[in-house]
């Protein structure tokens, strides 16, 4: 069917409710996440425009309140935000609070105290910061106090205002932590309710999910027919074709296509193709996970090869194997697959360095010129993709992750992959990341 046509009041509802999926999604995949106070570049537009809006609003006031008489129509706007803020703070169990603030802060009262010239801004400020101490959190129990020896009152509100924005933060931050487990039990409940009520208004929507799936059912198909030649004698875990016209037709099982398409992630060449619809809230946390098995990739073979070249005495020494890590890892950080070549130009003159202090340590011969050429040039061919080395690491480290992820993934540690112990720790993280964000989804 053609795509429907929505009005602006159906896209914004759209928008939303996407909105409100992905703050839960986050919430419950990131145990680190908060909410942070938007910060704008110092020499940014954006920056200068506030800073400008700002000072013309706080000198003004500081006119008003200088002037004699003094004008306090703005500041009584001001008292009013802050006490609706104190108020926003309070728990429910804050009975007592709640009264004493309304009855301090009574707006009617203070208007009427200004238009007789008796109005008690400093006695007003000093209430407030007592009631933001109570409230606040002991991180900012230093910035309130720093607040009493500010005298000029136009200033005073100023930092008032600014750290009772810190403090709602603190107080979302914290309803956030509070909400998590209940939202860890319930996420996939509300998720597929919320998603198909978004595909109940976007039927069109799943295009690039559907060629993702599509492309890893082919996958496993072929490598499921070269695995099996005669489907009647097949002792894979198989589902029937439903409708097909044999009762012996067999095909591979729902979670391992599925699970295929997870993998197909990890190869993910960006900029050529649409990201599945049903991932792009991880697609960030998936292509993290991408980058860094990239870069265990290339420390892995790095490693490996070297090994090949320096033996297991020299390998084996104390720290050796730790040290080229870290300077391979030091200067693949950050970079994307495009910029390894150049990468591994400097990491193989570092490898070098190390062997050579190393085997001066232990007292033997420096390496021949011919024999550092062919470790430079072998350390180099790894940007290669197709680099024997390369390639091989890399199939042990996706099938390593491949069994990670399946449901009884905790039993892929067992057999550890040959050849990648110096990277075990930071592998297996990996894959508990990776493992995190596929169970979620699938």
């Amino acid at each position: 069917s053609p795509p429907q046509a929505l009005s602006m009041n159906e896209l914004q509802e759209i928008t939303d409710e996407i909105s409100k999926l992905s703050i839960a999604h986050e919430i419950v995949l990131n145990g680190d996440f908060k909410l942070q106070m938007v910060n704008f570049s110092p020499h940014s537009l954006e920056n200068r425009v506030k800073e400008t809006l700002h000072k013309a609003f706080w000198d003004s006031l500081k006119e008003q309140i200088s002037a004699s008489p003094p004008d306090y129509t703005q500041a009584i706007q001001l008292l009013q935000e802050i006490k609706e803020a104190l108020l926003s703070l309070l728990l429910p169990r804050h009975n007592q609070l709640r009264s004493q603030i309304e009855e301090a802060l009574d707006m009617e009262l203070i208007r009427q105290e200004a238009e007789h010239g008796a109005l008690d801004i400093r006695g007003l400020t000093m209430y407030i910061l007592g009631t933001m101490a109570m409230l606040c959190a002991p991180v900012r129990d230093e910035e309130v106090r720093g607040l009493q020896s500010l005298t000029d009152p136009a200033q005073l509100l100023r930092e008032i205002f600014r750290v009772l924005d810190l403090m709602k933060m603190d107080m979302l931050n914290f309803t956030i932590q509070s909400l998590r487990p209940h939202l860890q039990d319930h996420s996939i409940q509300y998720e597929r309710k919320k998603f198909q009520e978004l595909l109940d208004k976007l039927p069109n929507s799943l295009d690039h999910t559907t060629e993702w799936l599509r492309k890893a059912a082919a996958e496993v198909s072929a490598s499921f027919s070269q695995s099996q030649p005669h489907p009647a004698v097949s002792s894979s875990p198989a589902a029937p074709l439903q409708g097909a016209a044999s009762g012996s037709t067999t095909m591979p099982s729902l979670m391992s296509v599925l699970n295929q398409g997870y993998m197909n992630l990890l190869c993910w060449e960006p900029g050529q193709k649409e990201y599945p619809e049903t991932l792009l809230m991880d697609q960030a946390r998936l292509q993290e996970v991408q980058a860094q098995v990239n870069q265990l990739t290339i420390i892995a073979a790095v490693l490996l090869v070297t090994s090949g070249m320096c033996g297991s005495t020299l390998f084996g020494s104390p720290g050796f194997v730790a040290r080229l890590k870290l300077v391979t890892k030091v200067l693949l950080e950050g970079l994307s697959c495009t910029r390894y070549e150049e990468a591994l130009q400097d990491i193989s003159d570092q490898v070098l360095q190390e062997i050579s202090r190393t085997l001066s340590q232990l007292g033997y011969p420096a390496f021949t010129s011919d024999k550092c050429a062919s470790l430079k040039g072998q350390i180099k061919s790894i940007a290669d993709k197709s680099n024997a080395v390369r390639h091989i690491i890399e199939q042990r480290i996706h099938l390593f992750l491949s069994l990670f992820i399946s449901p009884d993934g905790r039993n892929s540690q067992k057999d550890f992959p040959k050849g990648l112990d110096a990277i075990r720790e930071e592998l297996q993280e990996v894959g508990r990341r990776f493992r995190s964000v596929i169970h979620h989804n699938r």
